[in-house]
């Protein structure tokens, strides 16, 4: 009988900024199992001053006070899953999410960003949210008192462990293990598929999201505390050494979607474009040539992000067209 874990935010389970396949696992599930892990996100600039209303969480102080900060993200985990070892695949059901926060943060600094030679100075607003509409109220707009935008939440980060020889790497940039993703698509209801490159998987995930834009082009989105729900599944023999996933790859209800990451935005395209190919070709007749115009003619692509050094796109395949 599949079983559910909770992790909840503290100093004893977050880590701040970093992946890394030395970590220890806080917990081994089984595949199939449910994990829920609480996460927390931003950093000491991004909180409210102390005589406001908005309430910091705990965990979230006490982290700022007693980890080293590594690299970018506050994330939960890791999280083992028994059995799994390099060149398996780690299915990643996002079953729930839920808001952990009444409000959440957006801001932009020197040097990052899409234009920081536009806006060479720090900003950061603190966006009330609305857990029972959904909805966060954003200090500006048309009407007078703001403008409300719908939430949509996701994780930013879900990632695997890397692979052993790339040591300690910063949260910042996705790559081939997942991580930094920042892709709107993967809410409630979505899948992650993601590579396994060590013993165990070591799932962590955090960078809650409330609502973010594709794109994300300030270097945040609405910076928010959430509680994840993931089903964690192992697929053996599905991951790396397969030509059926080398890079994460992702469903909704209604699309298939492949992903590019690289520093330079054309390549990310090119990458996010052959991994759609190879996808087509993987589940049906059509040669690369066939799938090739089949992408020009019914397949999206996006531009996921602009910010994390490794830029992101993603390409969108309804489903139905073709299976």
């Amino acid at each position: 009988m599949p079983k559910t874990i909770r992790i909840d935010a503290s100093v004893e389970t977050c880590r701040w900024g970093a992946f890394d396949a030395s970590f220890p696992p806080l917990a081994e599930v089984e595949s199939g199992d449910t994990v829920v892990l609480e996460c927390i996100s931003g950093g000491p600039e991004q909180m409210p001053p102390r005589e406001s209303m908005l309430a910091v969480h705990p965990a979230l102080r006490e982290v700022h006070a007693k980890l080293p900060r590594l690299g970018a993200h506050v994330i939960t985990g890791p999280v083992a899953v028994k059995g799994a070892e390099p060149g398996d695949m780690l299915r990643v059901d996002i079953a729930k999410i839920e808001l952990g926060s009444d409000w959440g943060f957006c801001g932009f600094r020197p040097l990052f960003g899409t234009l920081p030679e536009d806006f060479p100075y720090r900003r950061v607003l603190h966006i009330p949210a609305d857990k029972e509409r959904m909805v966060c109220t954003l200090p500006f707009g048309p009407k007078e008192g703001g403008m409300e935008l719908a939430l949509a939440p996701f994780f930013g980060v879900m990632g695997v462990a890397p692979p052993r020889d790339w040591g300690m790497i910063n949260t910042k940039e996705p790559r081939a293990h997942g991580g930094n993703l920042d892709n709107k698509e993967l809410t409630a209801g979505s899948t992650l598929y993601l590579p396994v490159w060590t013993e165990g998987a070591l799932f962590s995930a955090g960078d809650g999201h409330g609502v973010q834009g594709d794109g994300e082009v300030c270097i945040n989105a609405l910076e928010i505390n959430l509680t994840g729900h993931f089903k964690l599944s192992l697929v053996k023999g599905g991951g790396v050494n397969s030509p059926a996933l080398r890079f994460p790859r992702a469903e909704t209800p209604t699309h298939y979607i492949t992903m590019g990451l690289n520093e330079d935005l054309d390549l990310a395209m090119k990458q996010a474009l052959r991994e759609m190919i190879a996808f087509i070709c993987s589940r049906s007749n059509l040669s690369d040539a066939d799938a090739y115009q089949f992408c020009s003619l019914a397949v999206d692509f996006a531009v996921t992000q602009t910010v994390n050094g490794e830029k992101g796109v993603h390409g969108k395949l309804k489903k139905g067209l073709l299976f």
